[in-house]
């Protein structure tokens, strides 16, 4: 039993340590400073059909199964994996938030912040998974700016058509035919 709360809470580490990855990758690699990141982000902004970050997910993969393999459930691997948990989160959370309609109060809550970094307050609200850290670092919307955006972006409609996700499966399709 004990073993299993150790590592609930390795897990939940985890998660939070992948909250606060997903800022800097956001606000500071993706915002703030110029780095390999932005391109890529600027291009999101222009086109939010552009979600995914697909060049992230096979080094995650494997970085997670050869830890594993090498080092079981080790604390650091259970860490490591609720890190890996988050990023899944978070791709699936920051796909619907653009092209589905949210489901329950959290889910609103989450979609109203990022469509508002989108559209109204780009320098702000740059946790798409949590407001921890744009809360712990300043960059959190004051209630009544939060209150002022959100009827303008309040009727934005889920995105139509394809994400990056389907475009660069189609081209693999098309390119191995």
């Amino acid at each position: 039993m004990h073993r299993a709360i150790e590592s609930a809470a390795l897990f939940a580490a985890g998660l939070i340590v992948w909250s606060l990855i997903e800022y800097a990758i956001h606000g500071w690699m993706g915002h703030r400073f110029r780095t390999f990141v932005t391109p890529m982000h600027q291009g999101h902004h222009r086109d939010p059909r552009r979600v995914f970050a697909i060049g992230a997910w096979l080094p995650v993969a494997g970085l997670i199964g050869f830890g594993l393999a090498r080092w079981g459930l080790a604390p650091s691997m259970i860490v490591l994996s609720g890190v890996a948990a988050g990023f899944a989160g978070y791709e699936s959370l920051h796909y619907r938030i653009h092209f589905r309609r949210p489901r329950g109060r959290l889910e609103t809550y989450l979609r109203t912040r990022h469509l508002i970094h989108h559209y109204g307050a780009p320098d702000r609200c740059f946790g798409v998974t949590s407001a921890l850290w744009d809360r712990a670092l300043g960059t959190n919307l004051a209630a009544s700016e939060m209150r002022r955006l959100r009827p303008s972006i309040a009727d934005l409609p889920p995105l139509a058509g394809s994400s990056n996700l389907c475009a660069m499966l189609r081209g693999r399709i098309h390119s191995a035919s």
